[in-house]
């Protein structure tokens, strides 16, 4: 009976392992996919997307959110990788407040891109964020929410709180908030307009809308950024918003320092 038993147990956690195993196949292949351009890619030894999506737990059989998508970078891999399973939805503003007719156009070009795209994206769903950066409808509805260097807008218009709050109310109780952000140094002043975030003060913004920090990571740090730019960290590539003004400097600084942390939902 014993042997029997292990036997079955053996079976089972090589079941278990062969499936984390395709898994983590699948996720690869969906960041080398053919729909990524060239530019896109070279940022992947900036952005780490296998290790930074390993790292907040993504898996297709969940229900996961990307909150504020820009122009897709993310999406590319993570509706890819789960084209085929109804579960990615984004998160994009119904009304832009602030940089308007920059959101309006790259939010037209998204939403066009990947609806001409969908045999290779499948259906990506939409939730609106209001004026007030709030979203609705999806009470306990999301296992992983995710959202890549935002959190500083959300922090500059002042509408942090409502957005933490409509993200907390979304997602299931023991669910998953994963954030990266450009980090600043603890010694400067809080300047969110620049982009950058302490991130001591980002975990207390956080867990004081339900969450508690599981764990962070330096799989996004890079110790070469300078955080102190006059122009912020949009001076920095890809954007580097200075031209040619010393541009051999700042590609070779690379792209911003970033905290990477995963959060859990606990009330």
């Amino acid at each position: 009976m014993k042997t029997t038993f292990y036997i079955i147990l053996l079976i089972f956690f090589l079941g278990m392992t062969s499936c984390s195993l395709d898994e983590g196949i699948q996720l690869k292949q969906a960041i080398k996919n053919d729909y990524r351009s060239e530019d896109e890619k070279n940022r992947d030894k900036y952005r780490n997307p296998y290790e930074t999506l390993t790292f907040f737990g993504i898996d297709k059989k969940n229900k996961t959110l990307e909150i504020i998508p820009g122009r897709g970078w993310y999406t590319k891999v993570i509706g890819h990788y789960m084209k085929d399973t109804n579960n990615f939805y984004v998160a994009t503003y119904q009304d832009p407040t602030y940089a308007v007719d920059i959101i309006k156009k790259i939010q037209t070009e998204f939403f066009n891109y990947f609806k001409e795209n969908q045999k290779i994206f499948g259906e990506i769903k939409n939730l609106d964020i209001d004026k007030n950066f709030n979203f609705h409808n999806y009470d306990n509805y999301f296992d992983l929410i995710l959202t890549f260097r935002n959190i500083h807008n959300f922090l500059d218009q002042n509408k942090s709180d409502n957005i933490f709050n409509s993200i907390n109310k979304s997602l299931k109780k023991g669910g998953v908030l994963g954030i990266v952000q450009h980090r600043a140094d603890k010694s400067l002043d809080l300047e969110f307009s620049k982009g950058y975030v302490k991130e001591s003060f980002i975990i207390d913004q956080i867990e004081g809308h339900g969450f508690e920090l599981v764990e962070k990571s330096n799989i996004n740090s890079n110790p070469r950024d300078l955080k102190n730019y006059e122009k912020g960290v949009w001076t920095l590539p890809p954007r580097l918003v200075e031209g040619e003004k010393n541009k051999s400097l700042y590609l070779s600084i690379g792209e911003s320092d970033r905290m990477t942390l995963k959060f859990k939902k606990v009330k």
